[in-house]
């Protein structure tokens, strides 16, 4: 566990938003594994809060993305983003990880890249949000951390990075991207890997996580972000 609780400003410039009550975030990164004190809490019921605000604010942003499509396709969009591994990615790509509270056992086991885990925090950041601020920034932080999903329709089964940015390059470049570590740092129990995006020679996207898998997936979010602003550019 961190020796120390995450500033608002760390935890701002990771995930979006700074809190006025700071015992709504502690309580969002706190797993049921975590040794607690008399009166404390789990992030549990911040993780039912959350799950909500997350089905309503990605249920607004497909309504208006792609208003020409029906009920159930709007449904099955919502439920191929909605889940516990695109969850996860979210959780991997603004390094969530890091700042869990977890019991010592959950530590050694490798918690904090368990996607279970991070997919259960991220919801639960997401409904401390809502009770701190209102459905207003929880729906803008879901809107900028959903972005790269809903610039093309959603699909079951094609929402990973790695896979859209596979789909797309072969699309405009007839060929796929490699992925390079360039970086590994911290010590062995804690590395941070980052991740480098090639494309026909090219270096786009660099992205970081607590494993490769987890880099390369945030390599690839950021380089789909690059190539989607070069489109709006002309």
């Amino acid at each position: 566990m961190p020796d120390s609780q995450p500033s608002s400003a760390e935890f701002e410039a990771c995930f979006g938003y700074r809190f006025r009550r700071r015992e709504l975030l502690s309580l969002a990164l706190t797993h049921r594994s975590f040794p607690l004190e008399p009166g404390e809490d789990t992030n549990e019921k911040l993780e039912f809060l959350g799950d909500a605000v997350l089905d309503l604010a990605i249920s607004d942003l497909l309504f208006d993305r792609f208003p020409e499509a029906r009920e159930g396709e709007l449904s099955k969009m919502r439920a191929a983003l909605v889940n516990a591994r695109v969850l996860a990615e979210k959780a991997e790509v603004l390094s969530l990880g890091r700042w869990l509270r977890l019991g010592w056992g959950e530590e050694r086991s490798g918690g904090r890249q368990k996607g279970s885990i991070l997919a259960c925090a991220y919801e639960a950041v997401l409904g401390a949000v809502y009770l701190d601020g209102g459905f207003g920034p929880a729906f803008r932080l879901v809107a900028d951390h959903f972005a790269p999903d809903l610039e093309h329709k959603p699909a079951v089964g094609q929402f990973d990075s790695k896979t859209r940015l596979q789909e797309l390059t072969q699309k405009i470049f007839k060929q796929t991207p490699t992925y390079e570590v360039v970086e590994v740092t911290g010590p062995d129990h804690q590395k941070r890997f980052v991740s480098q995006v090639m494309i026909a020679g090219k270096a786009y996207g660099r992205g970081e996580g607590p494993s490769k898998k987890s880099a390369h997936q945030a390599a690839a979010s950021q380089t789909l972000a690059v190539l989607q602003n070069q489109a709006d550019a002309g």
